[in-house]
This record gives structure tokens, C-alpha cells and sequence, in this order.
């Protein structure tokens, strides 16, 4: 992914550097395992603790002559080895030996770093949805004026839908934190699974039940489709927060720093830039989530053409949803919220509103309801709307935004529920 789009933390997860050197922990724990076993003698482990990783470049003028990154990795690893200690490195296995039990870990670590960017967002939505419980705005469907509700309660359901990815990416670390060491066609004809069950342990890792000497891509799968989710999320808060933010609604405003400058040409304006930027990143997510779908089924027992696809999209994915997350919090964390405006496109309404309170309030009074609703229909008109139901014989009350927030509480005491899981 561009340096725009990442941030440092989760690059370096998935830099060149960082793949050799988990590869090189990999072997070293593959080599502790088989001196354990005694097929590896103990003064050639000491040589393979002891052995640099490979730099990228050396790597990389490696692979020019042998067209295959992993047999390059390896010789490089090996280079400045004792000949007697180079032969007992990769011992038995096969290069997704290394590959994927590498590659889980990678992901699990990338896991454990979005999914704390996810829970401090899920965070600043409760603590904003608390600060502005009992602001009352109009709630809108079909993009037309509905009923009032309150800002507040706008902000819960998005931290409720960011919870629940919280809890689908959990899950799908589990899924992709496994490996697998079972040597060509995944039979183990070479390797004692006892290297595997050493390995993955040491890194934390479960172990694929039946590889194929690879490890299923439907847990890759998983795991994007739950980051294509928490895009989709994330993207719900940046659409509400641009719908909000038009000049003829102007109910909330982004986050400014001082010198912030909107247009090139037009001094005036104040984009939505880091929503518009939130809902692009998440069709990027999307398009990452069909890609992996396309690595699932290969031919027989592996085939290679899943390793270009997943060199882009595992990092990435992770890297944008990380990306996305942070400055989504950064947005909600500064959003300037303006309750008078909130206030005014209630009242803009004149009364239209609280229509459903009065066609209920007429039902509860006896009104046939056809007729009943056919009046409040008419009546609804733009103009007041109060004015209009004496003119047909209807006498209301005028009620205020409180009238629809009676049971409000309820919904409060489940923000609060998930308030505790910040704590």
C-alpha cells in the first residue's frame, strides 16, 4: 500500500525486512525442533542462531539467478554458515513450510494491531454518543425528514455495527493464526510432526488439521471479508457525517487543523475530505474481499497461482483497515457538533414531525384509522401542520422532540453495557 494509506506500525509488519526475519525465526525453531528429535546435531543450531538475516537486496540479486524467492532466502541465510550447519537448515521441508506458517503469524500479529485500532473506535463512538445522548436532532429516511431522535442514538448503532466487527475479526484470527510444517503434499513423508507442533507452539499459532502443504485460503478469506465488513462500517459513519455536514444541513463539521484550506479556487468551502477519503478506502476493501475469494480453490494439492493475489491484497487489506480505522477515530474524536442546527431542522418541519404522535394520539382516541390517517395525510402539507389539522376539525397537542424518547433509556443502558468493555 502507498505511504498515504499506511501507517508505521502495521508497514513494517509486512515489510521485505520483516518477512526474512520471521522466515529466519521460523527455521531457527525448525532446527531447535530437530535437534530435540536428534536428527540435527546441537553445534549446527548454534550456527543457525548465529546466522544474519538476509537484507532484501542480497535477496533480491539471489532470486536474479534462481527465479524462486524462498530457495534465494535460504542461500543467503546460509551463506555465511559453516557447510557442516548450512545442510541441516529447511531439513525435511518444503518452501510453504516456511511460507505460510511465516505468513500466519504475520497476520495474527496485524490482527492483534488493527483490532486495538478498531476497539479505541469503537471507543470514541460511545464516549460521543454519551456526550450527545439527549441532543435531539431529526431522524430521516429515504433521505426526507421522518421523526425526531438524537444524535446520541445515531452514534450507538454505528458503535454497536463497529463492536460486532471487533467480534468477527477476533474470530478470524483464529482462523488464519495457524500453520503448517508437513513437507511436500502436506503428508509429513519427511518430517516429524513433532517440528510442526514445536514451531507453531513457539510462535503461537494453531496447526492446519489436514494440509494440502499449504494452508486453506478460505482463512484468508475470512479474515478480508470481516476487514470488507468493518470498511463497510466505517463507511456508514463517513456517509452520515457527509449527508450532515452539507451547507443547507450544516449540523456537523470535521475535525480543522489552523491553516486547513478547502479549494484551490473557492476560500469558503469546508470539505468532507476525510469522509469522502473513509468511503473510498472502503471500496478498496471490498475489491480485496473478491480477490481472496478467487485464491480458495487450487489445483490439486497447491498450485502458485494464489501467491501474487495474496502479495497485494493480505497487506494491504490490513494495512488500509488499519489506515481507515485510526482516522476515523481522529473524525469522531474532533467532530463539532451544532445542537442548534440539529434543533432547527426539527423545527423546519412546522410540525410535521410529530405527525406520527398525532395520528397515534387520535387512534387511542377512538378515530377509525383510514379516515384518521387520510386527515393527517392532508393536513401534512409544508405548511403548518398544526394549523391545518384545526382547519379539519382536529384538535392536537403540540408535543415536543421528548414525546419520541420515551423509552430512550432502554437504548442508553445497552451503550452503557458496551461502555464496560472499555474498561
Amino acid at each position: 500500500m502507498i505511504a498515504r494509506y499506511s501507517l508505521p506500525e502495521m508497514a513494517e509488519l509486512w515489510s521485505d525486512q520483516a518477512r526474512y526475519t520471521t522466515w529466519a525465526e521460523v527455521e531457527v525453531l525448525a532446527s531447535e525442533a530437530q535437534v530435540l528429535l536428534g536428527r540435527v546435531p546441537a553445534s549446527a543450531l548454534e550456527d543457525i542462531r548465529r546466522a544474519r538475516v538476509p537484507s532484501v537486496a542480497r535477496v533480491a540479486e539471489l532470486e536474479r539467478e534462481r527465479d524462486h524467492e524462498i530457495l534465494s532466502f535460504l542461500a543467503a541465510f546460509c551463506e555465511d554458515m559453516p557447510d557442516d550447519s548450512a545442510r541441516w537448515v529447511h531439513l525435511g521441508m518444503t518452501s510453504y513450510d516456511l511460507v505460510d506458517t511465516a505468513l500466519g503469524y504475520t497476520l495474527a500479529r496485524s490482527c492483534d494491531l488493527l483490532i486495538g485500532a478498531v476497539e479505541r473506535l469503537r471507543g470514541v463512538l460511545v464516549a460521543k454518543a454519551v456526550e450527545h445522548w439527549d441532543t435531539a436532532c431529526i431522524g430521516r429516511t429515504h433521505g426526507m425528514h421522518a421523526e425526531p431522535t438524537t444524535f446520541g442514538h445515531k452514534l450507538a448503532g454505528f458503535a454497536f455495527a463497529i463492536d460486532r466487527s471487533v467480534r468477527r475479526l477476533r474470530d478470524a484470527r483464529e482462523q488464519v493464526a495457524v500453520g503448517t510444517i508437513s513437507g511436500s503434499v502436506g503428508t509429513y513423508a519427511l518430517i516429524d510432526p513433532f517440528v510442526e507442533k514445536h514451531v507453531c507452539e513457539a510462535l503461537g499459532l494453531g496447526v492446519e488439521p489436514a494440509p494440502s502443504q499449504v494452508v486453506a485460503r478460505d482463512r484468508h478469506v475470512q479474515l478480508v471479508q470481516a476487514i470488507a465488513t468493518l470498511g463497510a462500517c466505517v463507511e456508514q459513519i463517513a456517509v452520515e457525517v457527509r449527508l450532515l455536514s452539507r451547507s443547507e444541513v450544516r449540523e456537523v463539521e470535521e475535525p480543522r487543523t489552523a491553516g486547513y484550506q478547502g479549494s484551490s479556487a473557492m476560500p469558503h468551502k469546508r470539505n468532507p475530505t476525510t469522509s469522502e477519503r473513509l468511503t473510498g478506502l472502503a471500496r478498496l476493501l471490498r475489491g480485496y474481499a473478491g480477490m481472496m475469494l478467487e485464491n480458495v480453490a487450487l489445483w490439486h494439492e497447491r498450485d502458485l497461482s494464489h501467491s501474487s493475489v495474496e502479495r497485494v491484497a493480505l497487506p494491504d487489506a490490513l494495512t488500509v483497515a488499519h489506515y481507515q480505522v485510526t482516522a476515523a477515530a481522529d473524525l469522531v474524536r474532533g467532530l463539532e457538533v451544532f445542537p442548534d442546527r440539529m434543533r432547527a431542522a426539527i423545527d423546519q418541519t412546522n410540525g410535521l414531525a410529530y405527525s406520527s404522535a398525532v395520528l397515534a394520539d387520535l387512534l387511542e382516541g377512538g378515530s377509525e384509522r383510514e379516515r384518521t390517517y387520510r386527515m393527517v395525510q392532508d393536513a401534512a402539507n409544508g405548511e403548518d401542520f398544526f394549523t391545518l389539522l384545526r382547519t379539519e376539525g382536529i384538535e392536537a397537542e403540540l408535543p415536543g422532540p421528548e414525546r419520541f424518547l420515551v423509552n430512550h433509556d432502554v437504548i442508553h443502558k445497552r451503550l452503557e453495557n458496551l461502555r464496560e468493555l472499555e474498561h
